[in-house]
């Protein structure tokens, strides 16, 4: 069991100990791909669900029967946690260890192997693919759990505001860009976004996408663009203002994503302040200069 003292609350914390862990060497190839496949699947679970995650790893065993389904999931993040303060211990090498601590190292050994065997292997009826995108795990399809409680039983009102026509589904900016092929092409390579060609009658466009983000380029001449969108992205720029603000389930696995692709980041995501409300977020620059500010929502 985790013996490190961790925050009571924020799971991102508790990730991004993970990630130091992982990065800094001395574990399994595979290491930084359990994180990220049980990082993807945190983020598509309800905030309840994932708080209980946090009393899970807490010591906490009388959750409720509505957390059954998706237990193997808190198993294995605790044990993801138990396997980095494993690995943290091991590279503390005494100078003369006594016949005591060369059989503890040897039960942290076999402990490691142990653990390493849950890795990328199959969960909550999904199987790992780096290759896939995160939007691969669909929420829609985790095991569903009723997490409120009676007192907190849905009210009839909201319930017919909610099942209400919705006239306005999404919304997607438009960009002017020097070249917009080149654009598509920047934010498919480099960002992981897919391109849709049109060409209609009114407005020859690009549509590129990516999960529920979806934007739309036209290419204009340089008259058009000092006259409009770029004069505008000064201002912006001059203000302190981004040009789009995405909000992400995890901005550190984006970030993390961007700059093994070389995209270019403005600034780095901030640690997270359990005792502060502010947003963690990171800032990066694409292939025509707008700044894209990535943030994650607090509630």
């Amino acid at each position: 069991m985790p013996s490190k003292s961790y925050p009571k609350h924020d799971i991102n914390q508790v990730f991004d100990s993970i990630q130091a862990v992982i990065t800094g060497g001395g574990v399994a190839d595979n290491a930084m791909d359990e994180m990220s496949f049980l990082n993807r699947l945190f983020a598509a679970l309800p905030v309840e669900a994932v708080e209980y995650g946090m009393q899970f790893l807490h010591g906490r065993r009388d959750l409720p029967a509505s957390c059954e389904e998706i237990l193997p999931l808190y198993i294995r993040f605790v044990n993801l946690v138990e396997y980095c303060e494993i690995v943290e211990k091991m590279k503390e090498i005494p100078s003369a260890p006594t016949p005591e601590e060369l059989q503890m190292r040897i039960r942290m050994n076999q402990t490691l192997d142990e653990l390493e065997k849950s890795f990328c292997q199959p969960l909550l009826g999904f199987r790992f693919n780096k290759d896939l995108p995160e939007a691969t795990i669909d929420p829609d399809t985790l095991p569903k759990a009723d997490l409120k409680s009676d007192s907190d039983a849905a009210d009839p009102a909201d319930e017919q505001q909610g099942s209400a026509l919705h006239l306005m589904n999404s919304l997607a900016p438009v960009w002017l860009c020097r070249d917009a092929v080149r654009t598509a092409l920047f934010y498919e390579e480099k960002l992981g976004f897919k391109s849709t060609h049109l060409d209609d009658e009114s407005m020859p466009h690009i549509r590129i996408t990516r999960d529920n983000i979806e934007i739309i380029i036209i290419s204009a001449d340089n008259e058009e663009l000092a006259s409009s969108e770029a004069r505008v992205r000064d201002i912006r720029h001059g203000l302190g203002m981004y040009d789009l603000y995405i909000f992400a389930s995890e901005p550190m696995l984006l970030q993390m994503e961007l700059v093994r692709n070389g995209v270019k980041v403005r600034k780095s995501l901030e640690e997270s302040d359990q005792d502060m409300h502010t947003n963690r977020e990171f800032v990066f620059e694409d292939n025509e200069g707008r700044y894209i500010c990535v943030s994650q929502r607090l509630q």
